[in-house]
C-alpha cells in the first residue's frame, strides 16, 4: 500500500540529510521533491500545490532543536500536513434509529458489495447490532447471490425482491422488514455502472429520498487515483452522501484517492478496506494513515487488531503452560488462527515502523503458515499435546500426511523446541514474569 509515494516522499527528504538546519534553498529542493511524489502518486497538481505550500510555510522559520534533526522536523510536518489533507480525526458514524438506515453508492466494480458484506460483519461482530442487508441491485444478476452468501457468512439477516425491477420498492419495503423483526441496522447494495450516468443518479436519489438514511456512503476503489475522485465529486453533487470508503488498499495503489478526496468533496473517508475477507474493514484515522505513508508504521491499529482477537481465559492458560514449559503443538495452531485472523499477513508486518521498507520487495503470502498447520493435524492428539513422544516413525507418517519430506518435518521440530526454549528463557528472567502477565 503506497510503497511508490513512501519511496518517493523518503528520497525527497534525503535533501536534508546531513543539514545541520533548515535553509530556504534546502527547503525548496525538498517541498519540490515533496510535489513530484505527489503528483506521480495522481493526487491532483493544485492541490499537491498547496499542500507543498503550507509544508514549506510551516518549515521557513522553523528552528531545530539539538534533539531533532531537520530531516526529522521535515517528516514531522508533511505527516501533520498529510494528516490533515485527509481529514485531520476520525469521522463519526451515524448508527442511532430504528433502525438506522445506511445506504451504499458507487461505481461497478468499486467493490460495494463486498463492502456491505464487511460493514455488516463489521457491526454485528465489533458494534454488537443485529443487521439486515438488502440486495437493490437489480440490474447484476449474480449481485443477489453473491449478497446472499455474504450475508450467510457473516449471519445476519437479508432481504431480496428477486422478481421486482423497482429497486425504491424493495428499499422501501426492506426498512419496514427491519423495523418490524426490530433489527438495528439496514445497510442498502444499490446497483453500480461502470460510468456515471442519469439513470443511475436518479434511481440511487429515489432511493435517498424513499428511506431517507442515516449515512449514504460512496465506495471508492482505491486503485483508480484521481478518476475516482472525479466520479465522487459528480456523485456528491448529486447526493451529498456523507462519508466515503476506499477499497482495495492492499493493491498497487499510488495513494491519489485517499490524499485527494477529502479535499475534493469535503467529505470525510470513514473506512478503509482491503483484501476479500470479511473482517478486513477498519475506520479510517488520517493520522495513523500518514504514518504508514511515511514508513513510520502503525502500532495503535496493530494492537487493536489483536486485542480483537485476544481471548483473555485462553491467555491465561496458555501462560500457565508456558509457565510450566508444557507449550505444546496444539497450542502453536491456535496461536497461527489468531494470527491469520488479524488480517494480511505483509499489511500486519507493514504496521511494524520500520518493517514497510524492509518487507516492500518480499512477497510474504497469506498461505506461508499452511505447510506447518498440515504438519500439526497430521498429527495424532496425542502427538500434539506430547510434542516429546514424536519418534521417527511418527515423524514419518506425519510427512507423508502432510506431503512434506523427512527433512522439512525435522526443521518444524527443532525450531518449534528452539522456541520453547526461548519462552523458558523468558518466563525465568527477572522481567519474564511481568512480560507473561505476573506482577
Amino acid at each position: 500500500m503506497f510503497n511508490s509515494l513512501s519511496e518517493k516522499l523518503e528520497s525527497a527528504f534525503k535533501n536534508l540529510k546531513g543539514e545541520a538546519r533548515i535553509n530556504d534553498l534546502n527547503i525548496a529542493n525538498t517541498v519540490k521533491e515533496i510535489r513530484r511524489a505527489l503528483i506521480d502518486a495522481d493526487v491532483n497538481f493544485k492541490i499537491a500545490k498547496e499542500f507543498t505550500e503550507k509544508v514549506r510555510d510551516k518549515a521557513v522559520g522553523e528552528k531545530v532543536i539539538n534533539a531533532i534533526s531537520p530531516g526529522q522536523l521535515m517528516v514531522k510536518i508533511v505527516k501533520d500536513e498529510l494528516t490533515e489533507l485527509m481529514g485531520g480525526t476520525e469521522a463519526e458514524f451515524n448508527i442511532t434509529g430504528n433502525p438506522a438506515v445506511i445506504l451504499i453508492a458507487g461505481l461497478q466494480g468499486s467493490g460495494k458489495t463486498t463492502f456491505t458484506g464487511k460493514l455488516a460483519s463489521y457491526l454485528k461482530t465489533r458494534k454488537g447490532k443485529s443487521v439486515m442487508v438488502v440486495a437493490a441491485d437489480i440490474y447484476r444478476p449474480a449481485a443477489i447471490d453473491q449478497l446472499t452468501v455474504l450475508a450467510e457468512q457473516v449471519g445476519v439477516d437479508i432481504y431480496s425482491e428477486r422478481e421486482n425491477n423497482d429497486a425504491v420498492a424493495i428499499a422501501r419495503n426492506a426498512v419496514k422488514e427491519a423495523k418490524s423483526k426490530n433489527k438495528n441496522v439496514v445497510i442498502i447494495d444499490t446497483a453500480g455502472r461502470l460510468a456515471v450516468d442519469e439513470v443511475m443518479m436518479t434511481e440511487v436519489a429515489s432511493i435517498k429520498s424513499a428511506v431517507e438514511p442515516n449515512e449514504i456512503l460512496f465506495v471508492v476503489d482505491a486503485m483508480t487515483g484521481q478518476d475516482a475522485v472525479n466520479t465522487a465529486k459528480a456523485f456528491n453533487d448529486r447526493l451529498d452522501f456523507s462519508g466515503v470508503v476506499l477499497t482495495k488498499l492492499d493493491g498497487d495503489t499510488r495513494g491519489g484517492a485517499a490524499l485527494s478526496i477529502k479535499y475534493t468533496v469535503n467529505k470525510p473517508i470513514k473506512f478503509a478496506s482491503s483484501g476479500e475477507k470479511l473482517d478486513t474493514l477498519d475506520v479510517f484515522y488520517p493520522e495513523r494513515m500518514a504514518q504508514r505513508i511515511l514508513g513510520m508504521g502503525d502500532i495503535t491499529t496493530l494492537v487493536e487488531k489483536a486485542q480483537a482477537q485476544y481471548d483473555e481465559e485462553q491467555a491465561k492458560k496458555l501462560e500457565k503452560k508456558i509457565r510450566k514449559n508444557q507449550f505444546d503443538f496444539q497450542d502453536f495452531l491456535d496461536q497461527l488462527q489468531q494470527i491469520k485472523k488479524m488480517g494480511n499477513l505483509k499489511d500486519l508486518m507493514g504496521m511494524i515502523p520500520g518493517m514497510g521498507k524492509a518487507i516492500k520487495d518480499i512477497d510474504i503470502n497469506d498461505d506461508a503458515f499452511k505447510g506447518i498447520e498440515a504438519m500439526i493435524k497430521s498429527m495424532t492428539p496425542y502427538e500434539r499435546a506430547n510434542p516429546d513422544a514424536i519418534n521417527p516413525g511418527r515423524k514419518q507418517r506425519i510427512a507423508r500426511g502432510s506431503g512434506k519430506d523427512m527433512t522439512e518435518v525435522n526443521a518444524f521440530m527443532k525450531q518449534f523446541e528452539q522456541m520453547k526454549q526461548m519462552m523458558k528463557m523468558m518466563n525465568n528472567m527477572p522481567m519474564g514474569g511481568r512480560f507473561m502477565g505476573r506482577k
